[in-house]
């Protein structure tokens, strides 16, 4: 396998022949880079012989299942990376266009060893990836990406025999058949199905159909231009539209999917927009009923509502505060034998015996239905205002460049750490305890929070805070965070902010 250069120029005949891969793409739980400026189609292929030699290492059969997004670059991505998976020896069952959970599902139902999932996720066009796994339901993490960084990289690949091809139909029906097999709603709901003309367009309205729900549609067309907003419901543009349609339309509520399909957000009939983590939290109380005692792991970004809602432990269930990233929650929930786990991003991740342990925006929105009609004379407003008041932002995003951003959070860490180690006050209150298993979450003796950590996806830092008290003690919290990043000089502007 020829060694990877990151400095071929495009446009050249090298650009055409040889492998250019930017480093910085290998991401703690998935790969990333900006097509064609950051990797070239034969850097795809060589991701796929390294992939295809990683899953040999690892003593896999040789049988993979891959799809690709709805983005018009991304076939050629795949049939690229294919290529190099059949140089490795591998049989390719390739599902075609899909969203992610299909990717995900399709290795139980293909019996596949293995799983690649050609997508730049909500990213914005110009960017490709892949999200790979063997261990069904898990995807890399961390020690998987380090391994398949160093093979690609370092020219390891290795070319063996028995490389196939074969396009498998059917998943696509087997899914929805996963997703809903008999349940029909016995309550009338109408729905907003919002997905920002991404992959989901193909897929939601046909899921809420089945499911008997009355659907408004918000941008429903398949246009890899994506014309309106970035499919990304965590994303302020998307929600406000979504709640716009909601009260245009009198529906019950909104769901929003996210460009690969992974996420969902939610908007209620008053054209609320409700975090993600507050619909976990909604989601566990309901489900808290059904499974006393379960447990239940929410990511470092989420509402500190998972340990202290009265309802929840009411229940006796436990809550787990792990790592963000969908491929950390995953393995988690699976290491506790939680019953779901919940990420402010939107991924949810829900076990048997609700469902298979990875993360998917449509079987959110099945158990979202499930929930309401479990609930008939509860409109989402009246579950989201019988939650425990508490203020929050939204996930904010500053810049930072992807060289920098680790050791950039290493000093800010250090400052915060230092600060609660010095007895000082945040925000006007003590510091109860620093949490740094994921950047760090200062904690104040109230309850209420603040986070910085680096995004794993993006060239960014992503700060959250969180008040038990006031929108005023939310403020003071972000202004407190944001003074300590700002002391360090590589950090640059904010997507948005309160």
């Amino acid at each position: 396998m020829t060694k990877p250069n990151y400095n071929v120029t495009p446009n050249t005949w090298d650009f055409l022949k040889n492998p250019m891969i930017k480093p910085t793409g290998f991401r703690e739980y998935d790969a990333r880079w900006k097509y064609p400026d950051e990797i070239n189609l034969p850097g795809m292929t060589a991701l796929g012989l390294g992939i295809g030699t990683q899953m040999r290492k690892h003593g896999l059969d040789p049988v993979i299942a891959v799809g690709n997004d709805y983005r018009d670059y991304s076939l050629a991505i795949k049939n690229a990376l294919i290529l190099g998976l059949m140089q490795a020896g591998i049989q390719v069952k390739d599902i075609g266009p899909c969203i992610t959970p299909m990717a995900y599902f399709s290795q139980f139902h293909l019996d596949a060893p293995a799983v690649a999932m050609v997508t730049a996720s909500h990213n914005p066009n110009g960017w490709t990836g892949v999200k790979m796994g063997f261990q069904r339901p898990l995807t890399h993490g961390p020690d998987e990406m380090a391994e398949l960084k160093d093979i690609v990289l370092n020219g390891r690949g290795e070319p063996a025999p028995g490389g196939a091809y074969e396009f498998v139909d059917g998943v696509w029906d087997a899914y929805m058949d996963d997703l809903v097999g008999d349940f029909k709603m016995t309550r009338k709901l109408k729905v907003v199905c919002a997905t920002g003309n991404g992959t989901a367009s193909a897929f939601g309205p046909a899921l809420f159909e089945r499911l008997g729900v009355d659907i408004v549609p918000s941008h429903n067309e398949l246009d890899y231009t994506f014309p309106n907003y970035n499919p990304n419901p965590e994303a302020m543009e998307m929600l406000h539209d979504m709640a716009a349609t909601v009260k245009a339309s009198g529906a019950d509520f909104a769901l929003g999917f996210d460009g690969d399909g992974d996420r969902c957000g939610v908007v209620d009939d008053e054209g609320e927009e409700i975090f993600a983590d507050k619909v976990g939290v909604i989601m566990a109380r309901d489900l808290a009923k059904l499974y006393p005692g379960a447990t239940f792991v929410a990511d470092v970004k989420s509402t500190g509502l998972f340990a202290s809602d009265p309802e929840l432990q009411k229940h006796n269930v436990k809550a787990d505060y792990w790592k963000t990233g969908h491929s950390h929650m995953k393995r988690r929930v699976h290491a506790l034998g939680a019953l779901a786990g919940f990420e402010k991003s939107g991924h949810y991740f829900l076990a048997e015996p609700i469902g298979r342990g990875y993360d998917d925006g449509m079987r959110v929105a099945v158990e979202i239905c499930k929930l309401m009609d479990r609930n008939p004379d509860m409109s989402m407003s009246d579950l989201r205002k019988a939650l425990p008041k508490t203020w929050s932002t939204p996930t904010m995003s500053p810049f930072a460049a992807d060289e920098e951003k680790y050791d950039i959070l290493d000093r800010i860490v250090q400052k915060l750490v230092a600060k609660a180690d010095a007895g000082d006050s945040f925000a006007g209150k003590p510091i109860k305890e620093v949490v740094t298993v994921n950047g760090a979450r200062v904690i104040l003796e109230n309850g209420s929070w603040g986070l910085v950590r680096a995004s794993s996806n993006t060239p960014n830092l992503v700060v959250v805070c969180e008040s038990s008290e006031s929108d005023a003690e939310m403020r003071a919290i972000f202004d407190e965070l944001n003074t300590v990043i700002r002391t360090e000089p590589g950090v640059g502007d904010y997507d948005q902010t309160i």
